[in-house]
């Protein structure tokens, strides 16, 4: 069944006009009056919902049930990722948010290819939380990761959006596997570099705040791979 993220108040029995986005999809797939749809607004659970009428540009629905279903993870993981050249971000934060993350802090580090400041940083941090919306509706999540504004290290330092347990991904001798120094079920926030990784003076600011040293192993991932390692390493134990 079609999902769709419909930022709104929802409630069973409303006569709802459904946003652009969401009504041009609808017309996309050529649904017509009776047909279902899911609908979910973030705020837990989803909606069934019946088309009641085709317009040009607009889409009206009648909102069914509520089903309280919910298919997050059973710890958060807040990554702060450094961001990576081209569409390797985007398909970052699509993955990511199909393996269960909580938030994304794009990190603009040192070694950072792309660099965002002022009205280009919001633009690219709207187009990246539409990714995550799409890939939530995708894989069945009700709730849609936040992609926070884009930092330097020192700057969430100064003043983090989220707490937690902190690890950090590096490639410096004395690192502890990912498995042992992430125990429990904590919050966890996971700093990981852009390619080239993080520089010498960013680790030193990240050891001092409380992070952790951490490796997935042997093998040296690519920037937009190692942080949707450490969520498959966490959410995915089946």
């Amino acid at each position: 069944m079609p999902r769709f993220y419909c930022p709104c108040p929802l409630s069973t029995g409303q006569l709802l006009d459904l946003p652009a986005g969401a009504a041009r999809h609808v017309q996309v797939l050529r649904l017509q009056p009776g047909g279902v749809i899911t609908l979910f607004n973030g705020e837990g659970g989803e909606y069934q919902a019946t088309v009641t009428r085709m317009g040009r540009s607009d889409v009206q629905v009648q909102v069914g049930e509520h089903d309280p279903v919910e298919r997050e993870a059973a710890r958060a993981v807040h990554l702060l990722a450094g961001i990576t050249a081209n569409e390797r971000m985007d398909w970052l934060v699509e993955k990511a948010t199909e393996l269960g993350v909580a938030s994304i802090t794009p990190i603009t580090a040192e070694r950072s290819v792309l660099k965002l400041k002022g009205e280009r940083a919001d633009k690219k941090r709207s187009h990246w939380q539409a990714v995550a919306v799409a890939a939530a509706e995708q894989c069945g999540r009700n709730r849609v990761p936040g992609i926070h504004e884009a930092c330097s290290v020192g700057e969430w330092l100064a003043q983090p959006t989220v707490q937690g347990q902190r690890c950090m991904l590096s490639l410096a001798e004395g690192t502890q596997p990912l498995s042992q120094a992430a125990q429990g079920q904590a919050p966890l926030v996971v700093l990981s570099g852009p390619e080239g990784g993080l520089s010498p003076a960013e680790e030193a600011l990240a050891l001092a705040a409380g992070f952790t040293p951490v490796t997935l192993g042997p093998r040296v991932l690519r920037a937009e791979t190692a942080p949707l390692a450490v969520l498959a390493a966490i959410h995915c134990r089946v």
